[in-house]
């Protein structure tokens, strides 16, 4: 009996990923939550982080939203990119905005633990 489920991670502007696995690990403000085949039905919202789907694919993220029920797990977000086509170059960038950003007095707690969150994670991708 196959432990997959379908999956779909869907952009304003395109689909990024259909097919199915037997295992997604999400980046969710309560923490990391994994899904398993029958998970209990859930709704929930992404904070800045790694998506994996199985072992090959990994998606960055910085915000979205995930629902899963009857087996199919659904992701919305608009900052979504695989990492395979986040350059160093890139990389770099982003974690020097989101420090300029962060060293802002003008920003609230819950942008500093989401900037947090993004340059942790980033500086993690190789």
């Amino acid at each position: 009996m196959s432990q997959e489920f379908k999956i779909e991670i869907i952009s304003p502007d395109k689909r990024i990923f259909a097919g199915s696995s037997d295992e997604a690990i999400l980046p969710c403000f309560e923490g990391q939550v994994t899904i398993l085949k029958d998970h209990i039905p859930l709704i929930t919202f992404l904070r800045p982080g790694i998506i994996e789907i199985g072992k090959n694919e990994k998606f960055y993220t910085e915000d979205g939203t995930v629902e899963f029920s009857d087996n199919n797990l659904l992701i919305l977000s608009t900052t979504i990119q695989s990492l395979k086509m986040i350059n160093t170059e890139q990389k770099n960038s982003m974690i020097r905005e989101a420090e300029k950003a962060l060293s802002s007095n003008q920003i609230s707690d819950k942008q500093k633990y989401i900037f947090n969150y993004k340059i942790e994670t980033l500086k993690q991708i190789n």
